[in-house]
């Protein structure tokens, strides 16, 4: 029986046609996954991306727009008693420099080529973002050079 709603907050980073994707072991299984958590109270969506990133990569992002949410009625793969509702962000790395491991859970990170055969994320919801993004790959090159381009000279 259902009788808990874990509401999760995950990123899209693209850069040069990757996405960030995480490793992680969690409840005894290997996991690839996006950056991002669980919803804490009191907090909104952006700020839970936003402490995300500071607490497991040590970087700030910039939140570029809503993404995706998740439309169908999923149970949590770890907690049969739990409803999962995922919302997803495209996000870009200010500071990626600083990027550094903090959160002892992560074993790695890679970024993952969305132009790839097949969709490498074992998790339902990640596979139908994963695959969104592969449709949109253009798009987030124009979006990336947009960004490069006021990044370098200061031009909107």
């Amino acid at each position: 029986m259902i009788d808990k709603i874990n509401i999760r907050v995950y990123a899209c980073a693209v850069k040069n046609r990757k996405v960030l994707a995480l490793f992680e072991e969690y409840a005894g299984e290997p996991l690839m996954k996006f950056p991002g958590g669980g919803l804490e109270f009191g907090e909104g969506l952006t700020e839970c991306l936003h402490r995300e990133f500071d607490e497991e990569l040590n970087v700030k992002i910039e939140i570029t727009e809503h993404f995706y949410t998740q439309e169908d009625f999923v149970v949590s793969r770890f907690r049969e008693n739990e409803q999962l509702l995922t919302i997803y962000y495209l996000v870009n790395i200010i500071n990626e420099e600083d990027f550094l491991i903090l959160d002892p859970c992560i074993e790695r990170t890679e970024w993952v080529s969305i132009d790839q055969p097949g969709n490498p994320f074992p998790l339902p919801v990640d596979q139908i973002v994963f695959d969104k993004l592969k449709k949109n790959s253009c798009k987030f090159a124009y979006r990336n050079f947009l960004y490069l381009l006021d990044l370098f000279t200061g031009i909107p």
